[in-house]
């Protein structure tokens, strides 16, 4: 994990993990590293336990969502899901010349070279170009029946939601993630989406960290109590953190 906020070092150095520092580098490296570190933040304890919790909480669904949105909406499009009558208006009724599937992986594509682009842009310009790049553009796809709203408005909300953690490794996995499990989604359906989660899953569980240990630590091996710690705040006694 990645840092320049020497709170967050410090948190670290704390919780007895190592620091690397490089010299002429502002970024500080933090290791041994599991992936719900990336769901907690230290801007979490400068609010209220509810307002903490809460913003833990949007941390978690969101990582979810970015993961199963897409796959998810193709399976109900494809009617491989059941869909509540009242849901059913987000599914288009009419026909599309790109299959689902082709049009969220292009969309993929050019949400990337969009963010290539802002970067290589000018700070004067950068917002000028996303502006350009999701109105303009994004209408004129629909307008030439490339794209339906639908698909366009699923990956602007995915987009928006991977600025929720602050990784941008930790965002390109979970992509991958996402466009795997859509692959197996598009050939298979129901059953590719099963086979591709279990598939990750399994990565996850064989992926191991600096130090040899899970990078799925403390869930695999579980330990409630350190993962209650992480996936909620949690209030410390004041003999507790005096004994610290």
């Amino acid at each position: 994990r990645y840092t320049q906020r020497p709170d967050v070092v410090a948190a670290h150095l704390t919780e007895g993990k190592l620091v690397v520092l490089v010299d002429n580098s502002p970024t500080a490296i933090m290791i041994p590293t599991s992936i719900f570190d990336f769901l907690q933040d230290t801007d979490d304890y400068y609010f209220p336990l509810l307002t903490g919790n809460f913003l833990r909480f949007l941390r978690v669904f969101n990582m979810i969502a970015v993961v199963f949105l897409t796959p998810v909406y193709l399976l109900f499009a494809e009617s491989e899901l059941p869909l509540h009558p009242r849901l059913e208006f987000f599914i288009p009724d009419e026909g599309y010349a790109i299959p689902l599937f082709a049009q969220f992986l292009l969309l993929e594509f050019a949400i990337d070279a969009l963010k290539l682009a802002s970067l290589s842009t000018p700070n004067s310009m950068g917002m000028s170009l996303s502006v350009i790049g999701a109105l303009i553009l994004g209408q004129f796809a629909v307008d030439s029946g490339w794209f339906i709203p639908q698909t366009i408005l699923c990956m602007a909300a995915l987009a928006l939601a991977g600025f929720t953690q602050p990784s941008i490794e930790l965002g390109y996995a979970l992509k991958f993630m996402r466009v795997f499990i859509l692959i197996g989604c598009a050939i298979l359906g129901l059953w590719g989406a099963i086979i591709t989660v279990i598939i990750n899953f399994i990565i996850l569980v064989r992926t191991k960290n600096l130090v040899g240990g899970s990078y799925l630590y403390p869930l695999i091996p579980f330990e409630w109590e350190t993962l209650r710690k992480l996936l909620f705040r949690t209030r410390k006694p004041l003999n507790e953190k005096m004994a610290k």
